[in-house]
């Protein structure tokens, strides 16, 4: 199967398999956050930008990435991956100053607390509130609040989501739209893409369902959190949506079936899957084609909600 990849996915798949497809989630939590942090050679060019700097909002640490001196520049939040135990700025920082510098606008990422020191509801709480602020303080840092898109990848596209429908729950603002990059949805694991490329494309169902065991405080919880199981909620009312889905990714179809859900509820959603990738793929523009276009996709897709709408 791995002839299917891209080539420069392909390599790296083929010496995953050469080291024995050893699942990342029997290391210990330290091992995987290094791990993660040595991935980003991949991760392909960084581009200058005018600024960067960390500041707090509403007592969450965020990175606040400008591309150049303009004001009123569209904002775009990001909710970084990493199966909520791992990511943060140090493995992000090559894409959100890609995204910054294509699509002209403020990237603001936030630093979550993660599992399993901090366990449900940490993480969601901590980007609800930092967003809050966000909408509050961005034009401090030269954006314009009235121009908002999420963008979030993993467990971040979960978060981003979950963001979303907090604020719609308490009739707050909602961004223009939100892109979601292979967001972690189902903490059960139960999709066809999770049994046919769970063990042999290097993130697999264990790493992945791993990450929810952690975050949640209980296996009830877990199945029964609205805030963990989104497939499960009222997608009413949303704004444009686009999920972004890759061919071996045991996450595939739950991305693809969410994309039916929104639709299923009269919101505006597009889906596109890349073909002869894995999960995590977005963070590989030092190896992978498809993850440059991606890049070009979402920040050009930004661009579109921020200047035409």
């Amino acid at each position: 199967m791995t002839n299917c990849l891209e080539a420069g996915i392909r390599e790296l798949v083929d010496e995953f398999h050469a080291n024995g497809k050893s699942c990342p989630s029997t290391q210990t939590i330290s091992e995987r956050r290094a791990g993660y942090i040595a991935s980003t050679v991949l991760a392909g060019q960084s581009p200058k930008i005018e600024e960067e700097f960390i500041d707090v909002i509403n007592g969450v640490q965020v990175k606040i990435y400008k591309p150049n001196e303009q004001t009123n520049l569209p904002i775009t939040v990001y909710f970084h991956g990493g199966c909520f135990i791992s990511g943060g700025f140090e493995t992000h920082d090559i894409q959100l100053r890609q995204i910054a510098h294509m699509s002209n606008s403020i990237v603001i990422c936030i630093k979550y607390r993660l599992a399993p020191e901090h366990r449900y509801p940490a993480a969601h709480d901590d980007v609800y509130q930092a967003v809050i602020g966000i909408k509050e303080v961005g034009q401090k840092y030269g954006g314009d609040p009235a121009k908002i898109v999420f963008v979030g990848d993993s467990a971040g596209g979960q978060l981003a989501l979950a963001t979303t429908l907090r604020l719609k729950q308490n009739q707050q603002w909602l961004p223009r739209s939100q892109i979601l990059i292979y967001p972690m949805l189902d903490p059960k694991g139960n999709s066809d893409s999770y049994r046919e490329n769970g063990a042999d494309y290097i993130i697999t169902a264990n790493m992945l369902l791993s990450g929810f065991h952690l975050y949640a405080n209980s296996e009830e919880e877990l199945n029964n959190e609205p805030e963990l199981n989104l497939l499960d909620c009222d997608l009413s009312g949303l704004p444009s949506t686009t999920i972004i889905t890759a061919e071996f990714d045991p996450l595939r179809d739950e991305g693809e079936k969410l994309y039916k859900l929104i639709r299923s509820y009269g919101v505006e959603a597009y889906c596109e899957r890349y073909s002869g990738v894995i999960h995590g793929f977005f963070q590989l523009s030092g190896v992978s084609s498809s993850a440059q276009s991606c890049i070009v996709a979402v920040a050009n897709q930004i661009k579109r909600e921020s200047y035409t709408r």
